[in-house]
């Protein structure tokens, strides 16, 4: 984690007057971390999908209900905090619509998200040797936003 998403950690944390938890990771959202991450600042982001064979092979832990993230834009500054609040392992052609249209992107709907994510994950896989395949396995994660509404600034 970088110096300004560990004090954008430690400031949130002292203005809420609790003890701040120990564990918390800093990322970007995919292809286009920006608009990303805005559509979570603006509730219309509240899901997110990996593939499992990338937890596997980089030996990262999978995500779990409660764990909080801060969310970095293309720049790698922290524009927002978010909590997990649920997890599934599931094949990519069993990922219901509800849950696509939770991931926010695009015109919101099914086809959009399959689409979308069909390219994403071929050319993720090809640059490990692997070949996509509709019943890819995906760690679906569902969160709330914890705090970024006052620091869509970032984004600009």
């Amino acid at each position: 984690m970088n110096q300004a998403a560990q004090s954008y950690w430690n400031e949130y944390w002292e203005s809420q007057g609790k003890e701040k938890p120990t564990s918390v990771s800093a990322w970007q959202f995919g292809a286009n971390p920006d608009q990303l991450a805005q559509l979570v600042i603006d509730g219309v982001k509240t899901a997110t999908c990996s593939a499992f064979v990338f937890y596997e092979r980089e030996n990262e832990p999978l995500p779990c209900a409660g764990d909080y993230s801060i969310i970095l834009n293309g720049r790698d500054e922290p524009v927002a905090i978010i909590q997990t609040v649920d997890v599934k392992i599931m094949p990519m052609n069993e990922v219901p619509e509800e849950f696509a249209i939770a991931e926010g992107e695009g015109d919101r709907s099914y086809r959009y998200w399959k689409e979308a994510h069909e390219t994403f994950f071929t050319e993720a896989l090809r640059t490990i040797g692997m070949e996509f395949s509709e019943d890819l396995l995906l760690v679906c994660e569902r969160f709330e936003l914890v705090d970024g509404k006052n620091r869509e600034k970032r984004l600009e």
